[in-house]
């Protein structure tokens, strides 16, 4: 039976504390009013080249000018979720105890992970009986099904159902420069996954592993605290960025913030190879977008026959089975393994649709400590049942599987149901994660796809160089 018979509204939903919910495409992180924003120093960056920055065709002809400082410490973080309709006590309550009666019988764990569901229950019925606006209601509903501890239930507000259901047919709509970044507080950079097509970022040439160390002058990440909101602002102001390619010197980029409407792209091409074999790569940001399978297909059809394929899932959080199935029927088919809950199994299988090659062609995947959800079960496959050899970091261990259950209010829980267990091995992936074949690691901010070590010993894995 297919995964999308068995799992209807299955979603891999990632955390608050990782996955899209904390990169610049979904919700940045708030400016600190204790925090004060300092001038950066040090940094020396290169003065800015002769070459105008791309004016966006809806900003033609509009005068175009920087933020004052004070603009950005109080700019508001963006966020494309709407409000929520007010609840009554009543209601919150009526929307509490459809929570708290789905919980005891479906959760994967019979135990809830150790919590004491009587006590939990009384404190935040307590809580709603005491007076809560909805803000709060939504809020403290989340930390409820956060105590469940198994870093993947979520509770979503109204307003943040309409947002992921957005994000997942493919449409992102907010006034940026067009990078999806992921901070790095130790070295006190965001560092870029990728650029949205036709993007200013784009025409500016960053490149994915480019590290922003500030706007206008500001840093972005400061004392551990990252102001990735400061990268956007109003339609067709503009941002100097200080840029900086690992190994180079730090450098100064104009662009000018735009409405950013796009599906979520994956980055494809040839690896240069001195042998000259046909090596394809494609890093998969998420498997949290409709249009991805398409892309992936139009990747393999553009490439051509290969003599190997490198899928980059380092910096992957997860996602929906209906996105990760068809993208794993290019390379595989038949019975892959099961989805076991309290109650029932179901087997996963899949239909082969190869693209050329890819049927047959050897594969390496590239994982890491930010791979998680159905970025770790598709790879976990793929070397369960020897189509693809890992090379990487061992992965975190977050491989539950989630049922969506829709409330009276509009709102949504993701509940951990099920989990994944392999064809063949016999590991726990959950207490053990994916574990490479070979072990590679390098932070993603501190090489370039040139240098890059994974990509290395991929080539080496493959038997090419």
């Amino acid at each position: 039976m297919k995964l999308k018979r068995i799992l209807i509204g299955i979603l891999f939903l990632f955390g608050i504390s990782c996955g899209f919910v904390s990169r610049l495409s979904t919700i940045a992180t708030p400016t600190h009013a204790s925090d004060p924003l300092i001038p950066i120093t040090g940094a020396n960056p290169a003065p800015l080249t002769a070459t105008p920055p791309f004016v966006p065709p809806g900003c033609a002809g509009q005068p175009v000018a920087t933020l004052p400082a004070a603009t950005l410490e109080s700019q508001p973080t963006p966020s494309n979720v709407g409000t929520n309709v007010p609840l009554s006590m009543d209601e919150q309550l009526a929307v509490f105890n459809q929570i708290i009666n789905l919980i005891p019988d479906l959760y994967v764990y019979p135990n809830l992970n150790g919590l004491n569901w009587p006590i939990t229950v009384t404190k935040y019925q307590a809580l709603i009986e005491s007076g809560l606006d909805t803000e709060s209601f939504y809020t403290q509903m989340s930390n409820m099904i956060g105590e469940l501890r198994d870093n993947h239930s979520q509770y979503e507000s109204p307003a943040q159902v309409a947002q992921a259901n957005a994000a997942l047919s493919g449409v992102n709509n907010y006034a940026g420069i067009g990078v999806e970044v992921e901070a790095v507080p130790k070295d006190n950079v965001l560092t870029v996954l990728l650029d949205f097509p036709d993007s200013s970022a784009e025409h500016a040439g960053l490149k994915p592993h480019d590290n922003l160390l500030a706007v206008d002058g500001i840093p972005l990440v400061h004392n551990g605290i990252a102001r990735s909101e400061m990268i956007r602002g109003p339609v067709c102001s503009a941002a100097v960025l200080t840029v900086q390619t690992p190994g180079e010197k730090p450098r100064s980029v104009t662009v000018i913030r735009y409405n950013v409407q796009s599906y979520v792209p994956i980055v494809s091409h040839l690896v240069a190879t001195k042998d000259g074999s046909r090596i394809g790569y494609i890093y998969l940001p998420s498997f949290f977008d409709d249009t991805l399978p398409g892309q992936v297909k139009q990747a393999l059809q553009n490439f051509g026959p290969l003599d190997g394929l490198i899928i980059d899932n380092r910096m992957n959080p997860g996602g929906s089975s209906s996105v990760v199935e068809p993208i794993l029927s290019y390379f595989t088919d038949g019975l892959l393994g099961h989805f076991v809950s309290r109650t029932d199994s179901n087997d996963f299988t899949v239909s082969a649709d190869p693209v050329g090659n890819s049927q047959t062609v050897p594969l390496v995947i590239l994982v890491g400590k930010d791979t998680h959800s159905f970025g770790e079960i598709f790879t976990g496959i793929l070397q369960d049942i020897g189509r693809a050899k890992v090379v990487g970091e061992n992965t975190p261990g977050n491989v539950e599987i989630l049922s969506s259950h829709m409330f009276s209010d509009g709102a949504r829980l993701w509940l951990a149901q099920a989990r994944f267990v392999e064809l063949h091995s016999t590991a726990d992936w959950e207490q053990t994660g994916i574990i490479p074949d070979v072990q590679a690691s390098a932070g993603w901010d501190t090489f370039t796809f040139a240098n890059d070590p994974s990509v290395a010993a991929a080539l080496k894995l493959l038997g090419h160089k």
